[in-house]
């Protein structure tokens, strides 16, 4: 058995105690936190989610706080969404690109209030970004790390879960829309949220000292529809065509190449990060794309993180960026960045450890 040596660069989760309890297997580090990744029986937990409900300790998803009288200011001179038409209590997924039109990061953006933002992270020190941002155009903001950790409940019973907590009106939240609420005196906002496309919620605890009680109470509600534990899950994620980033994208990736383009508006200030380089790319067009990949029945099944050269032809076209099994397609599928004139549909080989593979470009989602 391999473990992590305890370091203070690497934080426990407040779901931590219970996670264990429930029997977690592993942990990958995620914005230098543990997260969970499996429980034992990752069939068994990819099932729960297309089925039933899972519960998932993703305090990882780190919040970047802004707040202040500048704090809408900074919001818009970081995103390259229009966000003047976003209200209290609704959330953006937003694009985060550097002055080159390279995607950083690709968050969900909550308005709290006029003048308070959360952006929920994927892996990366946005902290330091907007800092930077925020001090060279003199913005009068606080941005800071608050105490607040994301538990989600996914799949298509999580609706029927999370309104036994709260009551009916959380089945009348929009995607990303979000309210403040307590359970049992434990303080939350909960947001029709999720990295999954099977439906469900996420409930940001503003106290992490009572994760331990908000994990049980979720877990005794869910008990009639059969909940159980699991994690962010890589075969739904790439069988519904979700973004990772970090994984699926690269140092040179732009929006328009991993199908983010209709999150850019191109008309907004010319002091938003990246804006210029977002029109010229627009303007040309882009030289890759994100397209999914299926490969014949005798490549191999088991999970393949890494870049791995597709070629059409003989001639490389690009490389994946992650292959699973998927289990209701019965075959080994993934996504991949190709040059942009490969089209679905395209025969292509993919040169694994293993050997070199056919293969089938896919549009996604795949399901």
């Amino acid at each position: 058995m391999v473990a992590i040596s305890p370091n203070a660069r690497v934080r426990r989760s407040p779901y931590d105690q219970a996670t264990r309890a429930a029997g977690v297997q592993s942990f990958e580090i995620y914005n230098r936190m543990l997260m969970p990744t499996s429980y034992g029986d990752p069939v068994a937990e990819y099932w729960r989610l297309i089925e039933g409900v899972a519960l998932w300790d993703v305090a990882c998803e780190r919040q970047v706080q802004i707040t202040g009288p500048d704090a809408a200011t900074l919001a818009q001179i970081l995103a390259p969404r229009d966000l003047a038409r976003c209200p209290v209590g609704q959330g953006r997924y937003v694009a985060l690109c550097d002055h080159r039109g390279v995607l950083i990061n690709d968050p969900v953006l909550s308005k709290l209030a006029p003048d308070r933002f959360w952006l929920s992270i994927a892996d990366a020190d946005i902290w330091l970004w907007a800092r930077a941002i925020a001090a060279e155009r003199d913005l009068d903001v606080v941005i800071e790390e608050p105490d607040v950790s994301p538990l989600a409940v996914q799949g298509p019973k999580a609706e029927a879960v999370v309104a036994s907590l709260f009551g009916d009106w959380v089945r009348e939240l929009g995607r990303f829309a979000f309210r403040a609420a307590t359970l049992d005196d434990i303080p939350l906002v909960v947001a029709r949220s999720g990295w999954s496309k099977q439906g469900g919620f996420e409930l940001y605890l503003l106290d992490s000292r009572k994760a331990t009680a908000l994990w049980q109470l979720v877990m005794e509600a869910g008990r009639p529809f059969d909940i159980g534990p699991g994690s962010p899950n890589d075969v739904e994620r790439i069988e519904s065509g979700l973004l990772a980033f970090g994984c699926d994208t690269d140092a040179r990736t732009n929006p328009f190449e991993v199908r983010l383009g209709r999150f850019v508006d191109l008309d907004l200030p010319d002091d938003t990060i990246g804006i210029e380089a977002l029109r010229r790319i627009a303007a040309v067009g882009p030289v890759r794309q994100q397209l999914g990949v299926m490969l014949a029945e005798e490549a191999p099944r088991e999970r393949a993180v890494g870049r791995f050269a597709v070629l059409a032809g003989g001639e490389r076209i690009g490389t994946t960026t992650e292959l699973v099994w998927s289990h209701r397609l019965r075959r080994t599928i993934g996504l991949a960045l190709v040059d942009i004139g490969a089209t679905p549909g395209s025969a292509v080989e993919v040169r694994l450890a293993a050997g070199i593979f056919a293969g089938t470009l896919r549009g996604l989602p795949f399901l």
